[in-house]
């Protein structure tokens, strides 16, 4: 099937995606990979699966502020604009906004090539009014936008996915939206915020285990890419709450003294090293509403839920 409204485009240039960047992150003393490395298509649907435990408060709690305020946003925001998602995924936030926001065009931005293909060909069947501009790319680099539309640019970045930036970086990542956007454009981002510690080690360490899979999924993904020998089998999944940085960590732990080759090179791991693959940064509102005025966002609103565990804001 034809999707007249469906456009898709893949920037190639601004995806590093180098077995010598990943060779870089494991030779050091505190060995990373980074957590772009997440999302193959299986790392996709398993973060679906993360979002859907009860542990996992962040998805439930965003999406019940979009429904309660989402008159107020859509007035803060008006109709429309060029909607630009940053990490679309499987799109399933957007569907709170597509229909009272009415936006003159979608634009869903994601580095999963097939994932993100799949959830703009079910938008474009399900919003067959919609003009939808996907566009594959490693959207924490500088771009430009591959087509011309005259309409106000607003970025959506759900999820909290902001705090998996550190804080020079989340400021960074904002100063380049701010350019993107322009004078009259804005953004619409959920940020987590600071709670109870226990709240968020079992957001992390959900009871099925899927953060554990995705965690360890990283692993088989780079199998996969760069010709590497990791066995899952011989790592453990751990995420810690660091209070003195404000930030869940996620680590792979070796279980034991191992080798791995990968691309014709070998990685040495003893017993109990850990290679770091994400970080959760919370904020505070008060953090954050700094943050976005010193990357160039002058105007903020911001909607919490009840329990004041998530924020969404709108910054312009």
């Amino acid at each position: 099937m034809s999707y007249k409204s469906l456009h898709f485009y893949e920037i190639e240039n601004a995806i590093e995606d180098s077995l010598e960047e990943v060779l870089r992150g494991l030779i050091g003393k505190q060995k990373m990979i980074p957590p772009k490395y997440f999302y193959d298509e299986v790392g996709s649907n398993l973060f679906v699966g993360i979002t859907e435990q009860p542990e996992y408060y962040l998805t439930r709690t965003e999406v019940d502020i979009f429904r309660c305020y989402l008159l107020e946003i859509v007035e803060e925001i008006g109709t429309n604009c060029l909607l630009i998602e940053y990490g679309s995924g499987n799109s399933e936030k957007i569907r709170v906004l597509l229909e009272s926001l009415r936006p003159c065009a979608y634009v869903p931005l994601d580095i999963s090539k097939q994932y993100l293909a799949t959830a703009a060909r079910s938008l474009a069947k399900e919003y067959p009014w919609l003009q939808i501009h996907a566009i594959c790319l490693d959207f924490t680099d500088e771009f430009e936008l591959p087509f011309s539309l005259n309409a106000k640019r607003v970025g959506f970045f759900p999820g909290s996915s902001i705090g998996n930036f550190s804080r020079l970086e989340a400021a960074n990542f904002l100063g380049r939206v701010r350019r993107l956007v322009g004078e009259d454009g804005g953004m619409l981002i959920g940020v987590d915020l600071k709670k109870d510690p226990i709240i968020l080690r079992q957001a992390y360490n959900d009871a099925k285990g899927i953060t554990r899979a995705f965690n360890l999924n990283v692993l088989n993904h780079i199998n996969k890419k760069f010709r590497a020998d990791f066995d899952i089998n011989k790592f453990e999944h751990l995420a810690e709450y660091q209070r003195e940085n404000g930030c869940v960590a996620m680590y792979l732990s070796s279980i034991e003294n191992q080798k791995v080759n990968m691309g014709g090179s070998e990685i040495s791991l003893a017993c109990g090293e850990q290679i770091h693959t994400e970080n959760s940064h919370k904020y505070s509102v008060d953090e954050f509403a700094s943050m976005a005025r010193e990357s160039g966002f002058s105007n903020q609103k911001v909607w919490t839920d009840s329990n004041t565990w998530f924020g969404i804001f709108y910054l312009s």
